[in-house]
């Protein structure tokens, strides 16, 4: 169902966004469905110039991210987006990646936080704002908590610094990136069909991240942490 304030782009599977499966990774995946907003936020004149200007940002708070199949190298792909609700200063937004039988290979729900940069504290999204992106019907699917409980019997694993190339336009660590720390942290080789993320506070360049890792049979949690064990994120991985 193709909603009135769905944007949707189309791409194909690229060798740099595989792993030795020939199948494209969780982070591909999550990279195409931020992606998407982006390319949403910029054809409505609201993207990154405009934002920076008001000095203002979208800020990632939780993914649940679901994958039926990871589409292999040179697969034609279609993803979409749409905005499904605001709320004060939240706002909620779905994505999904078809294939060339539009089915589903995974599809998102999100929820995003509208920053004032300059104070550092949410602010309400302006109207107009809101208007230009519209409202959809959410995705029929199995909504589950942004709130990701910590297990006990973490392990803390050795940290690492932030690098430049992890840093985004908003001169923090972009949201995937805690995504493929937390896959590597896992060093689990299953694939994994549905990923949990929340995110508590933003790691900069040179910031150390320490990963703390709970794994059994069907999941794992990673904590993300400052060494005084603060979270940056929190993440859940559910294995196949």
């Amino acid at each position: 169902m193709r909603r009135s304030n769905q944007y949707t782009f189309e791409s194909r599977i690229r060798f740099s966004e595989i792993d030795h499966t020939r199948q494209i990774t969780l982070p591909g995946i999550v990279n195409y469905f931020q992606d998407c907003s982006i390319f949403q936020s910029e054809s409505l004149g609201l993207g990154i110039r405009y934002l920076k200007e008001k000095k203002r940002a979208w800020v990632l708070s939780s993914w649940q991210v679901e994958v039926e199949r990871y589409p292999e190298l040179g697969e034609k792909i279609r993803v979409s987006t749409w905005a499904t609700g605001f709320k004060g200063m939240f706002g909620n937004r779905n994505f999904c990646m078809e294939d060339e039988a539009g089915k589903y290979a995974a599809y998102a729900n999100s929820l995003w936080v509208y920053m004032d940069i300059e104070k550092g504290r949410p602010a309400k999204p302006p109207e107009e704002e809101i208007a230009a992106y519209g409202k959809g019907e959410p995705m029929e699917m199995e909504y589950a908590s942004r709130k990701i409980a910590l297990p006990e019997g973490m392990v803390r694993l050795p940290g690492f610094p932030v690098r430049r190339s992890q840093i985004d336009t908003n001169e923090h660590v972009n949201n995937c990136q805690y995504v493929q720390m937390a896959a590597e942290a896992a060093d689990e080789e299953r694939k994994i069909r549905r990923l949990r993320a929340e995110y508590k506070r933003s790691a900069v360049c040179g910031d150390q991240i320490i990963p703390e890792v709970y794994k059994d049979a069907e999941r794992a949690v990673i904590k993300l942490c400052d060494t005084k064990g603060e979270s940056y994120a929190v993440i859940e991985l559910v294995l196949r």
